[in-house]
């Protein structure tokens, strides 16, 4: 499935449109993946675009920045340094994001933005549910991937991994919702895969 709304710099087009072909709601969602040095503290960042944010709902765009560059700490990684199916996977986290994003309103959105800078419980749902959004899609393998990319990094320091520890799933946890929706042959419903 080709999706004519989604726009990615030509270094990343194979892995973003390996990430978007596991959201096929998705398919009239204009997102575009830019590279961006101004993205602080993570990787990548999905937001609606200023333009669209009083628009309804359905009519929204996303941006997903990429930074080309990323420190952690004095650690300075590249994108191209990222493995294929981890990058794949960062970028369904993303998209996991623009999936929670797509079900609230634009006076929601202005609370959940507030509520993601004061409350590291709200930090710790938001993630989380990028993830669960990412994995009931079918991206189980990958978000596992970029997990064990992060965690098992020797460069990485524990205070960086304990963050991702707090506020994302653990591999662990991923494979059991893959075992919930892939090895038992039990798709996710409708109601499951639909904004909640």
């Amino acid at each position: 499935m080709s999706y004519s709304k989604i726009k990615a710099p030509a270094s990343i087009i194979d892995a973003v449109n390996e990430a978007v072909s596991y959201f096929p709601e998705l398919y009239h969602t204009p997102i575009e993946f830019k590279f961006n040095n101004m993205v602080r503290k993570n990787f990548m960042q999905a937001q609606p675009k200023w333009i669209s944010f009083l628009k309804r709902r359905k009519h929204r765009s996303y941006i997903i920045l990429i930074s080309k560059e990323f420190r952690v700490e004095n650690e300075i990684f590249t994108v191209n340094e990222i493995p294929y199916d981890v990058l794949v996977g960062w970028l369904g986290h993303e998209l996991g994001h623009v999936m929670d994003y797509r079900k609230r309103s634009s006076l929601g959105m202005l609370i959940f933005g507030i509520k993601y800078l004061y409350s590291s419980a709200h930090i710790q749902e938001v993630e989380r549910t990028a993830d669960e959004y990412a994995v009931r899609h079918g991206m189980g393998e990958h978000i596992i991937k970029t997990k064990n990319f992060i965690l098992n990094h020797t460069s990485l320091s524990e205070t960086y991994k304990n963050h991702m520890r707090k506020f994302y799933l653990s591999p662990e946890e991923i494979l059991e919702l893959i075992n919930r929706y892939g090895d038992t042959g039990v798709k996710p419903t409708r109601e499951e895969l639909a904004p909640k």
